[in-house]
C-alpha cells in the first residue's frame, strides 16, 4: 500500500526514466529546424561528419541529439515517415543496450533505425536480429533505403546463399538476418579451415526484434551443426512395432515434460519381448551392452505416446515436418535429435532418415553476449523483466505510446467442455462479423484452428485461416485482417511482423490487386480507388468497434496472450478482447487445480452456459507463472550446463583462431610431442616410484603405437641411477631427430600447411567425439541425483576431467600421425585443405527434442562451406561445366584443391565434377 502511495506521486522508476530520457528528445526537437534545412546533399553529408567527430575524440552519446534528428529528417524525405517523441525516446532505450517495450503498431522497425544509424556509423558492424525470413528481407528493404540515402550499406543473411554473399552481407554497415542464421554462421566459421573462409567478423552491436521471443521463447533450445551416423531402420521399425503393443498401464507419462518413465512390471514386460526380438545383447534390459537399444526404446514411447499429429508434427510430402510450438508454422528440414524424429517416422510408417551426431552446439544465451552491446524491442518484455536481468544484464524500459490505449480488455469467459465453448465463439464471431466488426481469432495449435474452421463454416461465416499450413501467404492475411467483417483465425499471433491496419492494407492490396499493371496514369488511378475505399472501409470499422481479438484459450505465457491482445487498439484506435476457456484446455487440465474447477463448473454450469469471474481469471494467471517458472528453471538449466561447454568451446574456437592465423606451427607441433613423450614416460613412471616399480613393458607399447619407435629401454635401464627426465630426454630427441630428418626433406611451405591442416583436422574431430560424449553425459547425469548429489556440479565434474582426457588424446593423436604418416606431394597438394563435412544445422531442446530453426535442410552450411560465387562475380568466371567442356581436364589437379576457374568451388564440385 506504501509503495502504490509512493508510486502515485512521484512515479514508478520506469517513469522516472523515461521522463529523464525526455531531455534528450528536447536537444533533439530543438536542433529539427536546423537539421530541416539543410540540403539533400547536406543531410546526406551528416554521416561523414559524424564519423570525423567520432574520429577526433567524440562519442555516440555526444553526438545522439544530431545523429537522432538527422534520422528523423532523413526518414521524412525517403520514407514518408516522422519519428514521434516516443521513439525518439525508444531510440536512446535501445542506443544505451536496454530493451524498448512498445504496444504493437508503435512502429518499432522505424524505432531501430535511430540506434542503428547511430551505431553504424563507428564502422563495426550492427547486426538487426529477427525472427523470420521474411521480416529480415522486408526490413533490410524497407529501411535500407533510409539507410543507403545517407551513405551507410546493408546486408542480409538468409539461408542457402552462398559464402561471397555472406561474407558481404556481414561487412556492411547494417546487417539484417535471424537469429538462427546469425548463430548458425557463427559455429559454421568455427568450422572452416582458413580464416579468409569466415564470414563474420568481430561483433560489436545487435538490435534484437521481439526479443522476449528470441532470448526467452527460444533460448530453451540450443543451436546445433550435426551430421549424419550410420543408417538403423530396422531397429527402429522393431522397437516400434514392440512399443505398439505396450499397455498404458506399463508407463508413467509426464505432460508437462513430456517425459515417459517404465514401471516395474512394464519393464519386465519389454525385457521379455525385446529378448524374444532378439534386439538385447544380455537377459538384463539395463545392462551397459544394451543402452543404446534402451535409449531407442525410450526415445519410440515417447513418439507414440507424447507428440501428436497435427499438433506436434504433420505429414507432408511423405515426410514428418515439425510444427514450431511458439509460432505454429512448419519447420520445413527441422529434425528431433537423439533418435526421436526417427522414432515418430516408424511410428507414422514414413521413410526413415538416419540420425546425426553434434558437431557445434551453442545456446542463444551464450551466443548473443558476446555482443559487447546488445538491446531489444518488443510488445511484452515486462513479465520476464527478471529473466533479462539476470542472463542478459539487460533492463527493460516500458514506452508511453504515442496515443493512449482505447481497447477494452473483457474477463475471460468460461465454459463446461470444447464443444460449448466452440459453439459460443462461433456464435459470437458471427455476430461481430455481421454488424462489420472484423475479428481476429487466436488459437494455441493447428488442430484447433481446424476445429474452429469447421463450427464457422456450420455457422456460415466466412473466414481466413492463417497457420502452419498456410504459412506462405500469412503477412497478406494478416494485413487485411483489418477490413470490415473480416474473420481471420491464427495459430499464435508472435512475430507476424504485419501490422493490421482498420480498413485494410493500402500497400498490401496494391501488390496484390496491381502486380500485373504498369507504371502510369492508369496504375495511378487504381492507386487512388484502393486509397478511397481504405479510407471510407475504414471509418465504418471504427464505428463497429475496432477489431475484436478473441482468444481460443490461455497460453502457458501471458506475453503470448498479450502479443495477441495488442494486434488491437493500435495507435489510439479502439478496440475489445475476449478469452473464452473450458475446463478441457490444456492450461487448465494439466496446471489447474482441476478438482476445485470441476466441482464448481459442473455443479453451477447449464450446458452451453458461460460464467465470468476474476477469481478464475487469477488462478488462470496462477497457472501461467507456474508455466513461466517452471520454463524458466528449463531455460535456466540450459544455460547452467552449456556454460560449463561454453567455457571449452572458448578455448577450443580461440585455438582453432590462433592456428589460422599463424603462419607456423611448428611449436605448437613440438609442444605437444614433447607432452605426449612426457605423459607416456610419466604413466609408466610415477613420480616417487622405484625402478623395479616402473612398467618398461607398457612404455614399449605406448610408445611403439604413439610414436612409431622402439626405444632402447633395456639397456638404458641397465645403466646406474637411470631417472624419468632422462627417459623423456633420450625418447625426445629420437623423436625429434625423426622429425626433422621428414622435414629436411619436404618443401618447408608445404610442410607448414600440412601441419596447420593435421591440426586443425584432429582439433574438429576431436573436439566432435568430445560434445557426443557430453551430450551422453547431460542425458544421464540426472540420474545422480538419487545418490543425494548435485547434476550440474557432477556435470561441471566430470567435463572438465573429459575435456582434459580430450586434450591429452588430441597430443597423442596429432604427435602419431606427423611422425609415422609419409608425405606425397601432387603439384596441387599446396592448394588442398581437409574435406569438410556435410552437416545439418538444428535448434533442439535438450529435455523434449523439440527443434526450432530455420535452416535445415544444410545447404545453406554447405554452401558457406564449400563456396560460391554471387552476381557479377559468378558471370564473369562462369560456372563449372562437366568433363568434355573442362579445360583443366589435362592439368594435374587434386581433386580437394579449389577450382582454376575461380568460383570458389573444391574442382571436385565444379569443373572436375564429372572427372
Amino acid at each position: 500500500m506504501i509503495n502504490a502511495l509512493v508510486k502515485s506521486v512521484f512515479g514508478s522508476s520506469n517513469d522516472r526514466y523515461v521522463k529523464s530520457i525526455g531531455k534528450i528528445v528536447n536537444q533533439i526537437n530543438a536542433l529539427e529546424p536546423q537539421i530541416k534545412a539543410l540540403t539533400d546533399a547536406e543531410l546526406q553529408a551528416q554521416t561523414q561528419k559524424f564519423r570525423d567527430q567520432l574520429a577526433n575524440g567524440k562519442t555516440l552519446d555526444d553526438i545522439t541529439p544530431e545523429a537522432f534528428a538527422t534520422v528523423r529528417e532523413a526518414s521524412i524525405r525517403v520514407l514518408g515517415m516522422r519519428h514521434f517523441d516516443v521513439q525518439m525516446i525508444g531510440g536512446v532505450v535501445l542506443h544505451r543496450g536496454e530493451i524498448a517495450e512498445m504496444r504493437t503498431g508503435e512502429g518499432k522497425t522505424l524505432v531501430a533505425t535511430l540506434a542503428t544509424y547511430l551505431n553504424a556509423i563507428e564502422g563495426k558492424g550492427v547486426h538487426v536480429v529477427t525472427v523470420n525470413d521474411y521480416l529480415a528481407r522486408r526490413d533490410a528493404e524497407w529501411m535500407g533505403q533510409l539507410y543507403t540515402w545517407m551513405g551507410l550499406t546493408v546486408g542480409v543473411i538468409i539461408p542457402n546463399i552462398g559464402e561471397f554473399e555472406r561474407r558481404d552481407a556481414y561487412a556492411a554497415d547494417i546487417t539484417y538476418g535471424t537469429n538462427n542464421e546469425f548463430g548458425f554462421d557463427y559455429l559454421r566459421d568455427n568450422m572452416k579451415h582458413e580464416r579468409s573462409q569466415m564470414v563474420q567478423r568481430p561483433f560489436n552491436f545487435a538490435i534484437v526484434d521481439e526479443v522476449d521471443s528470441i532470448l526467452i521463447d527460444e533460448a530453451r533450445t540450443p543451436l546445433i551443426i550435426s551430421g549424419p551416423t550410420e543408417d538403423k531402420t530396422d531397429l527402429y521399425l522393431q522397437i516400434d512395432t514392440i512399443v505398439k503393443q505396450i499397455d498404458d498401464s506399463y508407463y508413467d507419462a509426464d505432460e508437462k515434460t513430456k517425459n515417459i518413465s517404465w514401471t516395474e512390471d512394464g519393464t519386465e514386460q519389454v525385457e521379455q519381448m525385446l529378448i524374444a526380438a532378439g534386439l538385447l545383447e544380455s537377459d538384463n534390459l539395463y545392462d551397459v551392452e544394451n543402452t543404446q537399444v534402451v535409449h531407442h526404446l525410450d526415445q519410440a514411447l515417447k513418439a507414440n505416446i507424447m507428440f501428436k499429429r497435427d499438433i506436434d508434427y504433420i505429414i507432408k510430402d511423405d515426410k514428418i515436418v515439425i510444427i514450431d510450438e511458439f509460432t505454429g508454422r512448419m519447420m520445413d528440414g527441422r529434425r528431433w535429435s537423439n533418435g526421436l524424429h526417427q522414432a515418430v517416422e516408424a511410428k507414422e510408417g514414413v521413410k526413415i532418415e538416419p540420425e546425426n551426431q553434434t558437431m557445434a552446439s551453442i545456446t542463444f544465451q551464450n551466443y548473443f553476449r558476446m555482443y559487447p552491446k546488445l538491446s531489444g524491442m518488443t510488445g511484452t518484455a515486462a513479465t520476464e523483466a527478471a529473466e533479462f536481468w539476470e542472463i542478459y544484464k539487460m533492463n527493460v524500459v516500458t514506452i508511453p505510446t504515442n496515443v493512449d490505449v482505447k481497447r477494452i480488455d473483457e474477463e475471460d469467459q468460461f465454459y463446461k467442455n470444447t464443444e460449448d465453448k466452440f459453439k459460443a465463439i462461433a456464435k459470437a464471431i458471427a455476430e461481430k462479423a455481421e454488424s462489420g466488426q472484423p475479428v481476429l481469432v487466436g488459437t494455441v495449435s493447428i488442430e484447433k484452428s481446424e476445429l474452429l474452421s469447421h463450427f464457422l463454416d456450420q455457422e456460415g461465416v466466412k473466414h481466413s485461416v492463417l497457420n502452419a499450413r498456410f504459412h506462405e501467404s500469412e503477412a497478406h492475411i494478416v494485413a487485411q485482417a483489418g477490413r470490415l467483417g473480416a474473420v481471420t483465425i491464427a495459430t499464435n499471433m508472435a512475430g507476424r511482423g504485419t501490422d493490421i491496419q482498420l480498413g485494410g492494407n493500402v500497400e498490401f492490396r496494391e501488390e496484390d490487386e496491381l502486380s500485373g499493371v504498369a507504371e502510369g496514369p492508369e496504375r495511378d488511378a487504381a492507386l487512388a480507388k484502393i486509397k478511397a475505399e481504405v479510407g471510407a472501409e475504414r471509418d465504418r470499422v471504427l464505428a463497429a468497434g475496432g477489431l475484436f481479438v478473441l482468444g481460443t484459450e490461455r497460453h502457458e505465457s501471458r506475453r503470448i496472450d498479450n502479443q495477441l491482445r495488442g494486434r488491437s487498439g493500435r495507435q489510439g484506435d479502439p478496440g475489445l478482447s475476449r478469452f473464452y476457456l473450458c475446463l478441457e484446455d490444456d492450461l487448465l487440465r494439466i496446471f489447474g487445480p482441476d478438482t476445485l474447477f470441476s466441482r464448481m463448473m459442473n455443479s453451477n454450469l447449464e450446458d452451453g452456459e458461460a460464467i465470468g469471474s476474476k477469481w478464475l481469471s487469477k488462478a488462470i494467471e496462477t497457472a501461467q507463472k507456474k508455466v513461466e517458472a517452471r520454463n524458466y528453471d528449463i531455460r535456466k538449466q540450459v544455460v547452467e550446463y552449456d556454460d560449463v561447454m561454453n567455457d571449452q568451446r572458448k578455448v577450443i574456437y580461440q585455438q582453432r583462431a590462433e592456428i589460422m592465423d599463424s603462419d607456423a606451427v611448428d611449436d605448437v607441433v613440438v609442444d605437444m610431442r614433447h607432452d605426449t613423450v612426457n605423459a607416456i614416460v610419466g604413466e609408466a613412471c610415477p613420480p616417487g616410484s622405484y625402478p623395479e616399480q616402473w612398467d618398461i613393458e607398457g612404455m614399449k607399447v605406448r610408445a611403439a603405437a604413439v610414436l612409431g619407435i622402439t626405444p632402447l629401454f633395456d639397456q638404458w635401464m641397465e645403466e646406474d641411477q637411470l631417472e624419468p627426465e632422462i627417459i623423456e630426454e633420450r625418447i625426445r630427441a629420437e623423436v625429434d631427430e625423426i622429425m626433422d630428418r621428414k622435414i629436411a626433406a619436404a618443401d618447408p611451405a608445404i610442410w607448414r600447411r600440412v601441419e596447420k591442416g593435421v591440426l586443425l583436422e584432429r582439433l574438429d574431430h576431436h573436439w566432435k567425439e568430445h560434445l557426443a560424449t557430453l551430450d551422453a553425459l547431460r542425458q544421464v547425469v540426472h540420474l545422480r541425483a538419487h545418490a543425494q548429489k548435485q547434476p550440474i556440479n557432477e556435470y561441471k565434474q566430470e567435463a572438465f576431467g573429459l575435456f582434459e582426457q580430450m586434450l591429452d588424446a588430441l597430443r597423442e593423436d596429432i604427435t602419431g600421425i606427423l611422425l609415422k604418416s609419409e608425405l606425397r606431394m601432387t603439384p596441387s597438394a599446396q592448394e588442398s585443405l581437409p574435406d569438410l563435412p556435410d552437416f545439418l544445422t538444428g535448434h533442439v531442446d535438450p529435455l523434449t527434442g523439440l527443434d526450432n530453426s530455420d535452416d535445415g535442410d544444410g545447404s545453406a552450411g554447405q554452401e558457406a562451406m564449400f563456396g560460391s560465387l554471387a552476381g557479377s562475380a559468378r558471370a564473369a568466371f562462369g560456372p563449372g561445366g562437366s568433363n568434355k567442356d573442362n579445360p583443366y581436364a589435362n592439368m594435374d589437379i587434386s581433386r580437394n584443391a579449389q577450382c582454376p576457374c575461380g568460383s570458389g568451388n573444391k574442382y571436385k564440385h565444379c569443373h572436375g565434377a564429372a572427372a
